[in-house]
């Protein structure tokens, strides 16, 4: 009846990144930062997580002499999304039919 969600999108933060990344496509670990008021330690974890399940890509260069990390939802990450949003949505829908 119900389908199991994704263990690597049903956390709080990650679910935050992928959020964002899927309405720009890249962004920024600063702006990430800003958007989801995570510490830089606990989002470069969930970073790494989404990283090793193939959901983002992340690019690490330096610019202007300082370090610049950008993450960039991949079509694995795309998928997973949407396929993590419809579970919940066929959630919502159980709790309607009754």
């Amino acid at each position: 009846m119900f389908k199991d969600l994704d263990p690597i999108l049903h956390s709080q933060l990650r679910l935050a990144i992928m959020s964002l990344l899927i309405g720009v496509q890249e962004a920024d670990f600063t702006f990430i930062k800003e958007k989801t008021n995570a510490t830089a330690g606990n989002l470069s974890v969930q970073v790494q997580k989404l990283k090793e399940a193939g959901y983002i890509d992340v690019n690490k260069q330096f610019k202007d002499n300082y370090p610049q990390t950008t993450c960039k939802i991949t079509q694995q990450g795309i998928t997973a999304f949407e396929a993590y949003v419809k579970a919940l949505q066929e959630y919502l829908q159980v709790g309607k039919t009754k």
